[in-house]
């Protein structure tokens, strides 16, 4: 195999062989191939896309590259949940200790921020203790005695796509369909799922802007998912916005705290119900939708997911009073509040500007070796469509000096936008599934 050789011959527009994927990932895992040469070919796979043959050889070949969850014949059913990515999106830290009370395990592995979007595992390690490096062997307990785990990939765990989706944060290869589709299903496909429902972002905060582009990603995923025995569904879900009023890491999860005691944004809500009720019937838990969705409902009610986001930062060794006292949360040093600069309707709040404002505050990376603050980012209580007046309070920035803070002020104003009116898109747009694709608008 010579590396340079498939480079260009993926650049030229042509394939590689199932054996080539194969034999390039392996030898890429076992540091036989330089990063510089896979960061080629990903620049080449993103403009030059791959066959659908060359897509099931890649996710194969990831899949295999290191050990899988194996939950043997335990019969409860294992769903999990994905997100593509978005700003202020903590739906997984909600999802995860309700469906464990209503009759479902998740082992739900995750990944870190990629581009301007947050990511799952940097949220829980903002948690003052939280381990996210569980062995399999621990991460197999866990769930089958809480319910739940929330993971990363470990060495021993598909390492390919840890290395590869670190690389692609960095090489501005992150939108590309065939190798977003093959790393999130390599990871679901080693959790031994029996249902999968995929969270599709789509709007100018998502990395694919165009609704074309999501259902294509949702059906190429599919897809992959029900050819491996895996019933997989996807919801298209809005990003022209942040999801909940949170940005940034701490402040999601003190955010997420308060969904599951009921106090969470409408929108945050809404969303992770519908998650929520698409995994309990892939789960086939329940048939029917308004049953899973009281179900869900009662979780929070009762404080049974609380206390079961409780236990599982605890037995993550994390410090799980965090659930009663958010204050034990990291706290940014310096917040600046941001007020409407003039009377009208919220007619933009731009999620991508706040994202990249979240990496210059130092909460998010350029590099993939970068350190974060886990406390800094954004609380943004303005949503379009919404009337303000002049000087109201519309958002506050949580940075970790003065001149952060400015920083921070200047994005909202870039991001932020007043005017005479303003056109609601759907929170929640479409379902796909193999069935075909279903309008939800709402």
């Amino acid at each position: 195999m010579v590396v340079p050789r498939l480079i260009e011959r993926k650049r030229d527009g042509g394939t590689l062989t199932p054996e080539e994927w194969r034999e390039l990932i392996g030898a890429y895992v076992a540091g036989l191939v330089p990063d510089y040469q896979l960061a080629a070919l990903a620049m080449a796979v993103f403009f030059r896309g791959m066959s659908e043959e060359e897509l099931g050889a890649l996710t194969q070949a990831m899949l295999h590259s290191g050990a899988r969850l194996d939950f043997g014949t335990w019969a409860t059913p294992r769903v999990d949940k994905h997100s593509i990515g978005g700003v202020g999106d903590k739906t997984s830290l909600l999802l995860a200790p309700m469906l464990a009370c209503c009759g479902v395990a998740v082992p739900m592995i995750s990944g870190r921020g990629l581009g301007h979007t947050g990511g799952t595992l940097d949220k829980l390690e903002a948690i003052p203790g939280f381990r996210t490096g569980l062995s399999l062997d621990e991460a197999t307990r866990q769930v089958q005695r809480l319910g739940c785990v929330m993971l990363g990939q470990t060495a021993e765990l598909v390492p390919a796509d840890r290395k590869l989706y670190a690389l692609r944060d960095v090489t501005g290869t992150v939108e590309s369909i065939p190798l977003i589709s093959a790393s999130i299903m390599s990871k679901k496909l080693a959790e031994d799922l029996r249902g999968l429902v995929l969270d599709i972002k789509t709007g100018s905060g998502a990395f694919l802007t165009e609704p074309a582009q999501s259902l294509r990603l949702a059906e190429t995923m599919i897809g992959i998912g029900e050819a491996q025995g895996c019933r997989t569904v996807a919801l298209l879900t809005a990003m022209d916005r942040p999801l909940g009023y949170a940005c940034g890491n701490a402040l999601e999860v003190e955010e997420a705290i308060h969904g599951l005691t009921g106090d969470g944004p409408e929108d945050l809500m809404e969303v992770t119900y519908a998650l929520g009720v698409e995994m309990l019937l892939v789960g086939r838990v329940f048939q029917d939708r308004h049953a899973a969705r009281r179900r869900l409902e009662a979780s929070v009610g009762s404080g049974a997911a609380r206390e079961k986001f409780a236990a599982l930062i605890e037995a993550q060794g994390g410090n799980p009073s965090v659930v009663d006292d958010p204050r034990g949360l990291p706290h940014a040093p310096v917040q600046e509040v941001y007020r409407a600069p003039r009377a009208g309707v919220v007619t933009q709040v731009a999620p991508r500007l706040i994202g990249h404002a979240i990496i210059a505050l130092g909460g998010g990376r350029l590099r993939t070796d970068d350190n974060i603050d886990p406390a800094v980012g954004f609380v943004v209580t303005a949503k379009p469509g919404q009337w303000v007046e002049a000087g109201q309070p519309i958002a506050t920035v949580h940075a970790r000096s003065v001149a952060d803070g400015h920083i921070g002020l200047n994005a909202l104003a870039a991001s932020i936008q007043i005017g005479e009116s303003a056109v609601a898109t759907p929170l929640i747009s479409h379902r796909v599934s193999r069935d075909g694709v279903e309008s939800m608008s709402r």
